[in-house]
């Protein structure tokens, strides 16, 4: 990352020279407005960064620290900044309490994490900074809440948001979780009956209606096809199917297969009024976050539309923003995308208004959660009671088949 040199005044009006790491130089202005200092003289470093400084990114530099061969990810996120929170909220600073962290936790994920936080930080390195090294735990709406504590001096508080954003987060993907789990069960269990009728129960009852030279019923006539073509095809009819389905998942991680294919999940119902309470919940929750933490307006619907999954919302976010920092207001300019439902477009435009958008954002995250918990039930609802009926549907028309077969078979014994 370029360095830049500069000269400023702080707030008391004392000379400030010193350098300072960003990706441009407009980062570099907005860095050290962000931290009180009105600048004066702000270049580019010759050379970049002097040898021995403290590297913004040196991505291996915490398996040094015991964490080799540790593979770290988003998962180490949340419980790292809950423990570090315990920390300061105990009065140690963010840099004592990462040090504490690399050698109290038994958690070998947890500990190479902290053990490479502390490395950087032990060199000079801010926190912020330190997480921008490890980009596998840490994204960059993360690293930008943090340095804007930082720059206030509110590290503390910007935890505590950070952790209750990221702790609704969680709790949302656990109840879709919880919410799938029966009709997935339902469906295996259904899919398990159904293949015992076909492999193991219809062979045996098929020899015994041969046996007794009757003419079949056509409803048995059809069951026993459907098993005669399960199992002289079936092996090939599931080799079809999943090269299909890899074929359209690698299609699909392409940016043109991601946004064709979250165009149509848009279109089905139920599926698609619940995936906009899903964007809609996670912009107003994200940029209430992002703002509550002193980062701008431009930097946080930047973040925050980087956060949306669906790649049609993101496209149609993406150009609202650019209306917005054109000058138009949020609520005028999201009421063009078509995503936003109006009456959450009233509340907004009641918020920019009246110079409270942050609790606006807040309330609408909230009422959108509880819209999504509804729709989960309801759709878990449809979806465990269509496989139900399914398997009902199917082990009715097995029972009626084989109870036909039985009584034809019954009858041409009976005329012999």
């Amino acid at each position: 990352m370029p360095r830049f040199a500069y000269t400023a005044r702080d707030r008391e009006g004392r000379a400030v020279s010193a350098e300072i790491d960003a990706p441009t130089r407009r980062d570099a202005l907005r860095l050290l407005a962000a931290r009180g200092l009105q600048p004066g003289r702000v270049v580019e470093a010759a050379g970049g960064r002097p040898a021995g400084a403290p590297a913004a990114a040196r991505p291996g530099a915490f398996a040094a620290r015991g964490g080799r061969g540790v593979v770290l990810g988003r998962a180490q996120r949340l419980p790292f900044l809950e423990a570090l929170h315990d920390l300061t909220t105990s009065g140690l600073s963010a840099g004592e309490a990462v040090r504490l962290l690399s050698v109290r936790l038994k958690e070998p994920r947890l500990r190479a994490l902290s053990g490479g936080l502390w490395e950087l930080i032990s060199e000079g390195a801010p926190l912020s900074r330190a997480m921008a090294a490890h980009g596998s735990v840490f994204d960059g709406a993360t690293v930008n809440l943090i340095h804007a504590g930082e720059a206030t001096g509110s590290v503390n508080d910007t935890l505590a948001r950070l952790i209750g954003h990221l702790t609704e987060q969680r709790e949302l993907r656990r109840k879709l979780l919880t919410a799938l789990a029966y009709p997935v069960l339902i469906a295996v269990i259904a899919c398990g009956v159904i293949l015992f009728f076909l492999f193991v129960l219809l062979p045996r009852l098929e020899a015994l209606f041969l046996s007794l030279h009757g003419k079949l019923p056509a409803s048995t006539q059809l069951l026993i096809g459907l098993s005669d073509f399960v199992l002289r095809y079936g092996v090939f009819v599931l080799a079809a199917g999943l090269f299909g389905a890899v074929s359209f998942w690698r299609w699909r991680a392409t940016e043109a297969g991601r946004e064709t294919s979250d165009g149509w999940l848009l279109r089905v119902p139920l599926l698609g009024p619940f995936l906009v309470s899903r964007t809609v919940f996670s912009f107003s929750q994200t940029l209430s976050v992002l703002l509550e933490n002193g980062i701008t307006a431009a930097e946080a619907l930047r973040m925050t539309e980087r956060q949306i999954q669906n790649r049609v919302h993101r496209r149609a976010l993406d150009a609202a923003i650019d209306r917005v920092l054109e000058g138009e207001a949020l609520s005028a300019a999201l009421s063009r995308t078509g995503i936003i439902p109006d009456l959450i477009l009233d509340r907004l435009a009641v918020g920019e208004n009246t110079g409270n958008v942050v609790p606006s954002l807040k309330d609408i995250a909230r009422s959108q959660q509880k819209a999504i918990t509804a729709q989960l039930d309801f759709f878990t609802g449809i979806m465990a009671s269509v496989f139900l009926l399914g398997v009902f549907v199917f082990v009715g028309f097995i029972a009626f088949a084989i109870v036909s077969a039985i009584f034809a078979a019954s009858a041409s014994f009976n005329l012999h």
